[in-house]
């Protein structure tokens, strides 16, 4: 039986495992496409691979040599593309099954802060603080193209891997037609909050369109993200509330519920906020001011620098130095 999102199933979610598996801070999180598995990247350069359905760690791996961060399962479940953060900016395409490289994407000239697997195929968007976008294909070690942004970048494919938006933090989202994409954006955004940011938006860490393809949300390293219309690139809602991030944060520490109706982000505080998009508060100003619906109590310690919703079990995952793995206590009742 399907289990429909909402306000009160939310407010439910307990963390019912922690995994103590690092020595250091975790930094990334990714589910495979059917939702079994999970892999964390973390400072410690490790990976390590987690099985969703019997709340279990499946495999350890290290990069000790290259260090990791960003880890994304490809479409086939045995394989993932990590970031490099030691010796070179070079994307490495790793066999979990006998952890031994593919490929290697070289191009990049400092270090990778944005990566994500289209949807759609093998193609492949990185953005680095070279203030360069890349698209790559896992067939070829060969860079397919180039967008040079101003500014630290972040992109991301929509959800039907049809075009790819990418934000800097001179406050500037521009979309690109995938198969189009030498001819420039067919959209440019020009974000601002004068009411709260005269002087212009805190620095970006993270662009992510919800899977609905209707909204993205851009995360700072402020205490406010912005959920902006991925149709006409308004701002729709300025989400606040919640505890200032970390300044080397990939946005990996906010994203949406797989409805799309809510916004959940972790930070310095060590809690999860969680906004409810259809419902938000109506303050004074020109744009709409968020507050959480709630703040769930974690496990963790410390900051929580990666958080995820599985897309294919109503779980959710949250990291820290620590892993915690979150379901809601009725939907336990229900399988008991």
């Amino acid at each position: 039986m399907e289990i429909p999102i909402s306000t009160t199933l939310l407010k439910d979610f307990k963390a019912t495992k922690t995994f103590k598996d690092n020595q250091k801070p975790i930094t990334s999180i990714c589910f495979n496409d059917t939702g079994d598995l999970c892999v964390t990247s973390a400072q410690d350069e490790s990976l390590n691979v987690y099985d969703c359905k019997d709340g279990e760690k499946r495999s350890t791996l290290f990069s000790k040599k290259y260090g990791v961060n960003l880890a994304r399962f490809t479409h086939a479940s045995s394989n993932v593309v990590y970031a490099s953060t030691k010796e070179d900016d070079t994307l490495r395409y790793l066999s979990l099954h006998d952890n031994k490289y593919i490929r290697y994407f070289r191009g990049h000239k400092q270090r990778v802060v944005s990566l994500e697997m289209s949807p759609l195929d093998d193609s492949l968007l990185s953005a680095s603080l070279d203030n360069t976008v890349r698209l790559w294909d896992l067939r070829s070690s060969a860079c397919q193209g180039v967008v040079t942004t101003t500014g630290r970048p972040t992109a991301a494919f929509d959800p039907a891997g049809l075009v790819f938006a990418v934000g800097t933090n001179s406050g500037t989202v521009k979309v690109y037609d995938l198969r189009n994409y030498e001819s420039g954006p067919f959209a440019t955004w020009n974000l601002r909050d004068d009411y709260y940011y005269p002087d212009g938006i805190p620095d970006w860490t993270g662009l992510k369109f919800s899977n609905t393809g209707k909204s993205i949300l851009i995360s700072t390293v402020g205490q406010t993200n912005y959920l902006i219309d991925a149709f006409e690139g308004h701002v729709k809602q300025r989400l606040s509330g919640h505890s200032r991030l970390l300044e080397t944060s990939y946005g990996e520490e906010a994203g949406f519920a797989p409805d799309g109706r809510f916004v959940f982000a972790g930070g310095r505080d060590g809690d999860l906020h969680i906004w409810d998009l259809e419902n938000p508060a109506n303050v004074a100003g020109p744009i709409h001011d968020n507050r959480p619906m709630c703040t769930l109590t974690t496990p963790h310690a410390g900051n929580i620098r990666a958080v995820g919703f599985n897309p294919q079990y109503m779980m959710m995952v949250t990291a820290s130095d620590d892993l915690a793995f979150w379901e809601p206590k009725s939907a336990l009742d229900l399988a008991r």
